[in-house]
């Protein structure tokens, strides 16, 4: 007999005589309130059998180890339907102790941003440095890399490269397909993606797409959508077929918005998912039980809650035994107090506690031994005052990229610019005008994109961050250009991360050496840091927004309406290239 077989047939004997009671169990947690995913009750006062990694019952039974669970609610861990590992700012190992003390234990990420900056090599540093978490790490592969043609990032994956890299069994399928101009325009390598994946999973990012492109959208195999932010556009999505995933990140919070999406015909379709969750929020607010509460708060009854939180996403990505505390099931769930409060008191990985009251139980490392060479990544030519000179056009009104606070999103502003005695458009701090540029950092080829923008309310100095979605080169945004530029130098000095320039010198920088995108710090640490930051950015350049570096990076993503900046110049998203500053 095939030994794998026979080791599979050894564990079905052993599981088939604890959840029949006829040996005892590994570990029973009796007297629980179970959550119940399927039917969409609790069920009180019952126990938890478990057989190794898997449930082998629910019911009455004795075990070798018996956890009193009585007064505590039971429900399978949580599962993040789509997330960037990377906007947690620390590598896999320590996100994962934290993820799993808020409940989750399965998330399905999208390497995609150290696939910008390090190509295949970024992703294959992503499934080794998962490959023996306690926490479950699904891949689905960046369908964007580049994201578009209107900028430069590090690496390319075709559908040729990406071919290769979907054999690691943890791989499943094609990430948000972001470019959705570059389906409903054909564009040759965007299809060559679409039918190397045909009839896999293929996730959406649509914002705003609706009426007959939506339908041409859709028709190409696109399954999914986290970026629905009003609960009539995310209707139209679902009933064309899409699981709408309702998101809650960082900077975009769409949970509360959705809510009345939510009913008992659809709930089946729809799921949670954080996007970029910060390192201050992962602590503060959680992850996705995060979510889970916000719609506990509004109203929504526990199962249906958790089932959101859990069994949809299961279901979707073809995760079998997952999403539930059921027979045969991985035994992967929580305990809590409060049904009116999600707050992990334990949490379980297939049949080990790995966190108690928020205390990490696991190993006490897991750090990656491989970098495949994405540290130490920042590669750029010598900035210099020239690249962020912005001469006047006599008599034209300048274009602004206007903040919408809580968004991605942005407007656009029409004001006379500020003029310098040398005929160059500087910062005007009166109107919250300010100067905010791009460095290519990849390839040294000098490329510098300069724009404006509103809605930071930087009074002096300047913030500079390698993290600028989705190519990840050095975005600035500041009031003189000599801090501008000594922000810049300062993240090419520490090899990656954040800084914040004043009145010519640097007030405070966190390195993020790993692709310039994370750190190997542990989560408490860097948020820490993070907050030191923030509080640099009030005290010194009188910036009041809660968390300006990310919503800075976001500003480099020419995919989400409307204007942005890249390291070729202002995008006009909706007419999808670069467009003068002045008009």
């Amino acid at each position: 007999m095939n030994n794998k077989i026979q080791t599979v047939q050894e564990r079905l004997t052993r599981l088939i005589d604890i959840a029949a009671g006829r040996s005892p169990a590994d570990v029973v947690v009796k007297h629980v309130h179970l959550v119940n995913v399927f039917d969409g009750c609790i069920e009180d006062d019952v126990d938890i059998a478990l057989a190794g990694s898997q449930i082998a019952g629910i019911g009455r039974y004795d075990g070798a180890t018996v956890v009193d669970g009585r007064g505590l609610y039971a429900a399978p861990s949580f599962i993040d339907g789509h997330m960037h590992i990377e906007s947690t700012m620390v590598v896999p190992a320590e996100f994962a102790k934290v993820a799993l003390a808020c409940g989750t234990g399965t998330v399905i990420a999208d390497p995609h941003e150290i696939a910008n900056v390090a190509g295949a090599r970024g992703i294959r540093f992503m499934l080794d440095a998962t490959r023996t978490s306690p926490l479950d790490f699904y891949f689905m592969l960046p369908s964007c890399v580049p994201a578009t043609h209107l900028e430069t990032n590090g690496e390319t994956l075709d559908a040729e490269r990406l071919m290769e890299l979907r054999r690691n069994p943890r791989v499943l399928g094609l990430a948000e397909f972001m470019n959705y101009p570059g389906i409903l325009f054909k564009d040759p390598a965007v299809l060559s993606k679409l039918a190397a994946f045909d009839e896999q999973l293929i996730d959406g990012h649509a914002p705003f797409v609706t009426g007959p492109d939506l339908e041409a959208y859709i028709a190409t195999g696109i399954s999914t959508d986290h970026e629905c932010t009003t609960a009539d556009e995310a209707r139209e999505k679902l009933a064309r077929g899409m699981w709408i995933m309702m998101r809650e990140g960082s900077v975009t919070r769409d949970v509360k918005a959705l809510v009345p999406l939510i009913t008992r015909e659809n709930m089946h379709r729809i799921m949670l998912a954080t996007d970029d969750r910060h390192p201050s929020d992962l602590l503060a607010e959680g992850h996705i039980n995060y979510a889970v509460n916000l719609l506990l708060d509004a109203g929504i009854d526990l199962p249906t809650a958790v089932r959101l939180g859990a069994l949809n996403a299961a279901t979707h990505y073809n995760l079998p035994r997952k999403g539930a505390i059921a027979p045969g099931y991985w035994a992967d769930f929580i305990l809590f107090p409060d049904p009116k409060h999600v707050q992990p008191s334990s949490t379980y990985a297939k049949g080990k506690l790995v966190s108690s009251d928020g205390v990490w139980l696991g190993d006490a490392d897991g750090h990656p031994a491989r970098t495949y060479g994405i540290k130490n990544s920042v590669n750029i030519a010598t900035p210099t005052y020239e690249n962020l000179q912005v001469p006047a056009s006599p008599g034209k009104q300048l274009r602004v990229i206007e903040l919408i606070p809580g968004q991605v999103v942005t407007g656009e502003r029409r004001v006379a610019p500020k003029v310098d005695a040398y005929g160059n458009v500087i910062s005007d701090t009166d109107r919250d005008v300010l100067k905010v540029a791009v460095f290519e950092r990849h390839h040294a080829t000098g490329h510098v994109g300069v724009a404006f923008i509103s809605g930071f309310h930087i009074a002096q100095g300047a913030m500079a961050s390698s993290i600028a979605h989705d190519s990840h080169n050095i975005i600035v945004c500041g009031v003189t250009d000599r801090d501008m530029l000594l922000a810049v130098q300062q993240v090419a000095f520490i090899g990656g991360g954040l800084a914040v320039t004043c009145g010519g010198r640097v007030a405070g920088s966190l390195a993020l050496p790993y692709g310039g995108l994370m750190s190997d710090l542990s989560v408490p640490e860097v948020a820490a840091r993070l907050d030191e930051l923030g509080r640099i950015m009030q005290a010194e350049t009188g910036c009041p927004l809660a968390d300006p570096f990310m919503t800075m990076a976001f500003m480099a993503l020419p995919v989400i309406p409307k204007l942005k900046v890249t390291d070729f110049g202002l995008i006009d998203v909706d007419k999808f290239k670069v467009i003068s500053l002045f008009v």
